[in-house]
């Protein structure tokens, strides 16, 4: 996507924030949300030519020049290797055929997403089933705060303000910008709840290709116009205004997270591999896989290292040698597996579950 060129304002030029280095720069503190408001108002002013749009984020992960970095989820991670890339985007198409038959099967409203890839994608990206091509956003400020804030332990949050094209359309494909813009509140059946209740966006290229010649060029920072850090209490909102709760932001008796769910269990099961692993072992080593790094993720809280971090480098902060060994032999084998490599055993999915458990007794006692 082409970057752009931030107008700033004299709140920022005042702590030495500038439109070249607000990327690497620290986030702008506030104190209180009407206080974000009104800036947020003043940039808008500013960058009139572009539509703001918000992300919230417990931290301000960094990419390895030091600059604030917003990768789609397919494309995160040091190094990302062709194999890794390919085996994200079989599990893409795998979790998009499983999601095309299950809404038929259901029969919901839901013709366009049968034939428009982009929706399913939008789908299974917003109810966080697999990786994909595109990134959340938002127009609602106050959507953005109160994700940040969810389920976040530390003192501050934080909120990122990009700068996109106006839009036109349900899916806006801009080809001058190199960006799509999707507005999922207008072609998510009208089954799905989550999105009216998030008021979600999503944005990646104007042309999707399983490969990339320059990585950076998918990076939303490209778009990035300014980024706020907030106290993480009840103070910050004030008197007038309060933040989304849980079941706001993730409504119950939603029928198509339901179906994403069940997506998820069956994910791994049509995905062919090379190799000669069974289907069945694949599928319950990859699930127990993914429980071990959604653990692993609790580590992020406990280091000052702030950019975005592979298994292997969280594995990495884990004191217990033992339980380290363990956590980096799944690892290797679910690399193995994924790069069809050659090996000579399979780890009994006993073992993980009994690593799993252990993970989360030792995450118990440090966090």
């Amino acid at each position: 996507m082409r970057s752009i060129t931030p107008h700033l304002i004299k709140e920022f030029h005042n702590n030495g924030i500038t439109a070249k280095n607000v990327a690497s720069n620290d986030a702008y503190d506030v104190s209180t949300y009407s206080e974000l408001r009104r800036l947020i108002a003043k940039l808008s002013y500013a960058n009139k030519d572009y539509i703001l749009f918000f992300r919230g984020q417990k931290n301000d992960y960094r990419n390895k020049t030091g600059k604030s970095s917003f990768y789609p989820s397919i494309y995160r991670g040091e190094p990302l290797n062709s194999e890794e890339l390919k085996f994200r985007w079989d599990k893409l198409h795998s979790a998009s055929k499983l999601l095309v038959n299950s809404i038929a099967n259901k029969k919901f409203t839901a013709k366009t997403l049968k034939r428009k890839r982009l929706i399913q994608w939008s789908i299974l990206q917003h109810y966080e089933v697999t990786e994909t091509p595109l990134i959340d956003v938002t127009q609602s400020l106050k959507v953005a705060c109160s994700f940040a804030s969810l389920d976040n332990d530390s003192n501050y949050s934080y909120i990122f303000v990009f700068g996109l094209p106006y839009y036109t359309n349900r899916i806006s494909v801009n080809s001058e910008h190199y960006l799509t813009n999707i507005r999922l509140i207008s072609i998510a059946p009208p089954e799905a709840l989550r999105p009216y209740f998030q008021e979600g966006f999503l944005v990646g290229e104007d042309e999707f290709s399983e490969s990339y010649d320059e990585k950076s060029e998918l990076d939303l920072n490209n778009r990035l116009i300014a980024k706020f850090r907030f106290p993480n209490n009840e103070d910050f909102w004030g008197d007038s205004e309060r933040r989304f709760s849980k079941k706001d932001l993730y409504p119950e008796n939603d029928p198509i997270e339901s179906i994403c769910n069940e997506i998820k269990k069956d994910l791994f099961s049509g995905i062919a591999r090379k190799n000669d692993i069974p289907a069945e072992y694949f599928k319950e080593f990859m699930l127990k896989w993914i429980d071990i790094e959604n653990e692993l993720k609790h580590l992020y809280t406990t280091h000052d290292d702030k950019t975005f971090v592979t298994p292997s480098t969280l594995i990495k902060y884990i004191d217990d040698k033992e339980l380290q060994h363990k956590l980096n032999n799944i690892r290797k084998i679910r690399n193995n597996i994924i790069h069809n490599a050659d090996f000579n055993r399979l780890l009994p999915i006993d073992n993980m579950v009994n690593t799993l458990s252990e993970l989360k007794k030792y995450l118990r006692n440090k966090i």
